[in-house]
């Protein structure tokens, strides 16, 4: 599975830097200087990173083989990704990377089936997850202890309990 780990906002400079939207927590070893990135769209890379540098609250990376302004621009809004199997797993159990998320069953703590887990949301500071219901309409569940107080990849599912008027469309 492919995972984001960046988002090209746009060019900077007339050098070939790009401004990139960071959206791993593993910034220095998926942005180290050699790191070579896959792209989607695929046909934009791969890119491997010649030089980094924080900027306003992003990261100003220059890719070798980007050597101008015009290079760079070609390159907005193309995400930056990797293949999960290089996230190493984590040792905090209430701890968990999005892609492991997907997938899961969400039921209720009453054993109900809610749907499953498509994708996971991550909108101003927030982690919602996105539940695909068994009718197809989307639910977005705030991933937090008090709503979701059990998730268990190994055995593919989470509970969800959900307060007054969560599960109504």
């Amino acid at each position: 599975m492919q995972l984001v780990v960046g988002r090209i906002a746009k060019a900077h400079g007339v050098h070939g830097e790009v401004a990139v939207e960071v959206r791993t927590d593993d910034v220095e070893r998926r942005f180290a200087v050699g790191a070579v990135l896959e792209t989607e769209p695929p046909e934009r890379g791969p890119l491997a990173v010649r030089a980094v540098r924080p900027h306003s609250g992003r990261l100003l990376v220059h890719f070798d083989a980007v050597d101008d302004r015009f290079a760079a621009d070609a390159l907005r809004g193309t995400m930056l990704v990797v293949d999960s199997a290089t996230s190493p797993p984590t040792d905090d159990p209430e701890e968990f990377w999005d892609h492991d998320l997907v997938g899961l069953a969400a039921v209720t703590v009453a054993g109900q089936r809610i749907g499953r887990v498509e994708d996971v949301l991550h909108p101003s500071g927030t982690v919602l997850l996105a539940v695909r219901r068994e009718d197809g309409a989307e639910l977005l569940v705030p991933f937090v202890a008090a709503i979701v107080p059990e998730v268990d990849v190994a055995a593919g599912r989470l509970v969800v309990d959900p307060p007054d008027g969560l599960l109504d469309l």
